[in-house]
Order: structure tokens, then C-alpha cells, then sequence
């Protein structure tokens, strides 16, 4: 059961080949045994059954849904009513959320069993899931390395089988890079698709949460569930959710893939290019076209997304201050020394990192000079990606220029750290669509994955080709030694 598809475990659970109750007790089991990957920050034990019972109480009444009594897990920087929510901070680290968040209320009422909250980077904050209070999350592929971040506990969970599917959020690439460092597919929809309501912010013109499943197909159902327009998120798109797996029908024929010259550079492991090089030859003898794309401004995507998002981390996390919710000092002299002495107990170094740097952009006197300059490359960099989808239906390249690097090899290096998004985050900064899948693996045995992206609103598209490149090829079935 632990290798089938979201599909076939609800035909299972249809046929009575197993229930709910059964199937979670499987996943529960699982986690418990693999504990020292620290994939979970809570197990959701006790209401998870109690939702398992429920969802065989409704397929018995006919009334499931296509993920009725299926177990996932959620990133715990969504908001769960009744579980702690505690977005990998010591700041949050007592804090019970009072309500759902929109799309864990839709995937509730779809019926789904919440396994508990999945380990991540602090408030999202980092590209390898060594910043969090909870301690570092392992990569089940090669425990010596990292599962990348700030998903990497929800990605790690599905790679090594303690999940079928799980959530994440994505402000730089934090769902598909660690998809890649795990061989596992993480889509990041378009910003506006799915509701921000009930996910605690980051950077709120980048962030966006999407799912982190085995395949394409299992994403496609994960995200029809999720999406939804949603009035009590501003920037919530009101446009009809497409049945994605009604889009699983256009031949490769008749589509062209743009490569951007930027994405395969000396810059990129050799290893990376040859296995995403040796993808895009299956999806051309599938019938494909390809043509080279020009994305001139790439290069300062990385620069561009550090002052932009540490600028809107400064203002998000100003609500930590020790008052309303949350860590609170235990000694201080006033109300002034209790906002600075919880703040800086309940923080770690990068979340404080990020709100200095961005506290800076913003200051008087150099708004201008980092900030609004930001928003103009910004705007470059949404110019490039529209130029170049006049030339093709997707772009299609590397999804990190290296595979999983080792456990605390960068830790003392918070630039080498961010130049793992060089591939992702330009596409947040142009709120487009975008997925990684599994292409291969290094010498090493670690997972290589490519990046497919969409014009604005159309995963369909990226759906499609990952799911007909996936019935061609088998590296998204491939599973970790010793999780069997």
C-alpha cells in the first residue's frame, strides 16, 4: 500500500480492500519507526483516527470523495485548528491554532486524514531545513544530507513512504527544491490559485502553497482539492479550478518547450545537466519541440528576491512581538524590553537575519535605493518570462544547479545558501506555475530533478507533460533503501 498511487488507494478504499482506520494506522506505524529522519514536528495520533473512522463511515454511505480516508500530512506553517501550529519556531513553539486554514479546511472536507505537521525551515526561512527550532529534517536518500527546505520535512515524509501526499508552501522554490533533493514532484501553482488564508506569512506577493506527492497525476488531484477562490485572502484569483486530470489529453506533438540559455551553465553540477539534458531527449522523442529562449534578467533573480522578501518578512513577523500569542520572555523591565527580549529569544539567527536586511530596504534613505529598485527588476524579470511564452507553450530546466549537499556544508555560508533558489525564484517573483520532477540521480545516489513552468494560470500544461514524460520513464516510483 505504501507504494500506491492517491488513485489506487482510493480504489482500495472503495473496494474494501482496506479502511481508513488501517491504512492510517499503517502511515502512523511508519513514522514512528523512521522517527530519525524528524519528518514530523507533531503526530496528529488520536484525531487522526477519529477522522480515518469518519471517512469509512462515509465511503460506506457512497458519499467519498476521489480523497476520501486518505492520510497526508501538512506543513506546519498551516494553521490546524486544534494541533500545534508552529511554523519550526521556538516564537510559535506553544501556540494552538483556533481555526483551520482554507486549504486545510478543503482537503478536511474532502475527507482527508490529517497524519500531523511536517517539519520545516523557520517561518520559512531557508533552503536546506536546518533552521528549525525542531532540529534538521534528513534526507531518507543519503541521511548525511540535507531534504532542502523550507519543505523538507513534507518532502522527505513522501520520499521515504510516512505520507502518500503531503503540503508545502513555496516563496523561492521551497516546494520544488526540496522535491528535487528528495525525487519526489512538488507543484507550486500560480500566485492567486490556492488560499493564503490560515498559512502564516512570509513574504505575501511570493508565498503560494501547492502539494508534494509522488507523481503528476497525484499532484493534479491534490491541487483540485486545494485550489479555490477564497474571499477572505485579498489576493485570492476568482477564476473556475479546471479538472487537471481532464488535461491529461494533449499529445506532446503539440507542444513546444523553450529552453533558457541562462539555465545550463557552468554554474550547474555537470551530473544535473547530463540527467535534465537526457529528459528533455525523452520528451522530444515523444514528440515535442523544443527552441532555445532568451531570459536575460535571470541572473538577478536571486538579488531581486532578497530584498523584496526579507522587506515583506520585516512587516509579517512584526506581529511576534510576545503580546497576543506565542513565546513571551519570562523576564523583562518594561513593554519595550519584553518585545526585545521575546523577539530575540523566540527567533532563530536567519529569521533574524532576514528581518534586519529587510528592515534596512525599508528604512528612510534606502527605500529607494534597494527596495523600489527591487520592484522595478521585478518587473523586468515578469517581461522576460511573457516574451519568452510567445516562443513556447513551457519552459523546462534545471530545478537546483546541485543535488543535496551534506548537513551543515553550508551553514556558515548564507549566500552559497541562497543561490539554491537560482532556478526557482525568479518564477515566485513572476507568480507563474511551475513544477520538479524526478529525472535521475548522481554517482552519489542522490535525486536530480527538472523544473517545468507555465504562463500564468495554466498548470494544465505542466500536469500533462510531467505526467506523460512519468508514464515513460519510472524515476518518480524510485524509493530510498531501508524504507521498504
Amino acid at each position: 500500500m505504501i507504494n500506491h498511487s492517491l488513485t489506487e488507494l482510493a480504489t482500495a478504499l472503495r473496494a474494501k480492500e482496506i479502511s481508513s482506520v488501517e491504512l492510517t494506522l499503517l502511515f502512523l506505524d511508519r513514522i514512528a519507526r523512521f522517527g530519525d529522519l524528524n519528518t514530523f514536528i507533531t503526530v496528529n495520533e488520536e484525531m487522526a483516527l477519529e477522522q480515518a473512522k469518519a471517512a469509512d463511515e462515509r465511503i460506506a454511505a457512497k458519499e467519498a470523495t476521489p480523497l476520501t480516508g486518505i492520510p497526508i500530512a501538512h506543513k506546519d506553517i498551516f494553521c490546524t485548528k486544534d494541533i500545534l501550529t508552529t511554523c519550526g519556531s521556538k516564537m510559535l513553539s506553544n501556540f494552538v491554532s483556533p481555526y483551520n486554514a482554507t486549504i486545510v479546511a478543503n482537503l478536511a472536507n474532502a475527507g482527508t486524514v490529517t497524519l500531523g505537521k511536517t517539519n520545516m525551515d523557520e517561518f520559512a526561512m531557508g533552503s536546506s531545513n536546518e533552521t528549525s527550532y525542531f532540529g534538521p529534517v534528513k534526507n531518507p536518500w543519503d541521511t548525511t544530507t540535507v531534504p532542502g527546505g523550507s519543505s523538507g520535512g513534507s518532502a522527505a515524509a513522501v520520499a521515504a513512504r510516512l505520507a502518500p501526499a503531503a503540503t508545502g508552501s513555496d516563496t523561492g522554490g521551497s516546494i520544488r527544491q526540496p522535491a528535487a533533493f528528495c525525487g519526489v514532484t512538488g507543484l507550486k501553482p500560480s500566485y492567486g490559485r490556492v488560499s493564503r488564508y490560515g498559512m502564516i506569512a512570509f513574504a505575501s506577493s511570493l508565498d503560494q502553497a501547492g502539494p508534494i506527492t509522488r507523481s503528476a497525476e497525484d499532484a493534479a488531484l491534490m491541487l483540485q482539492t486545494m485550489a479555490s477562490f477564497d474571499p477572505k485572502d485579498s489576493t485570492s484569483v476568482d477564476k473556475v479550478v479546471p479538472n487537471y486530470l481532464d488535461e491529461f489529453h494533449k499529445d506532446l506533438s503539440e507542444m513546444t518547450l523553450g529552453i533558457p540559455k541562462q539555465y545550463f551553465t557552468d554554474g550547474v553540477d555537470k551530473e544535473v545537466t547530463k540527467a535534465v539534458e537526457g529528459a528533455i531527449r525523452t520528451l522530444k522523442k515523444m514528440g515535442a519541440d523544443t527552441v532555445e529562449v532568451d531570459l536575460p534578467n535571470s541572473d538577478l533573480g536571486i538579488p531581486c528576491y532578497y530584498v523584496i522578501a526579507p522587506a515583506e518578512a520585516s512587516s509579517n513577523l512584526s506581529r511576534f512581538d510576545g503580546v497576543r500569542y506565542g513565546h513571551r520572555a519570562s523576564e523583562y523591565d518594561d513593554l519595550a524590553d519584553m518585545y526585545a527580549k521575546s523577539r530575540s529569544e523566540g527567533f532563530g539567527e536567519e529569521v533574524k537575519r532576514r528581518i534586519m536586511i529587510g528592515t534596512y530596504a525599508l528604512s528612510s534613505g534606502y527605500y529607494d535605493a534597494y527596495y523600489n529598485k527591487a520592484l522595478k527588476l521585478r518587473r523586468l524579470i515578469v517581461n522576460d518570462f511573457a516574451e519568452a511564452f510567445e516562443q513556447c507553450d513551457l519552459i523546462v530546466g534545471p530545478t537546483t544547479p546541485t543535488t543535496a549537499f551534506e548537513l551543515g556544508g553550508k551553514a556558515d555560508d548564507p549566500v552559497a545558501m541562497y543561490l539554491n533558489d537560482i532556478y526557482t525564484a525568479s518564477i515566485n517573483l513572476a507568480g507563474l506555475p511551475a513544477m520538479s520532477v524526478p529525472v535521475g540521480f548522481d554517482k552519489g545516489g542522490r535525486p536530480i530533478g527538472m523544473q517545468l513552468i507555465g504562463p500564468y494560470m495554466d498548470a494544465g500544461d505542466i500536469l500533462n507533460v510531467a505526467h506523460r514524460f512519468q508514464r515513460e520513464t519510472d524515476w518518480h516510483t524510485k524509493m530510498p533503501e531501508g524504507y521498504e
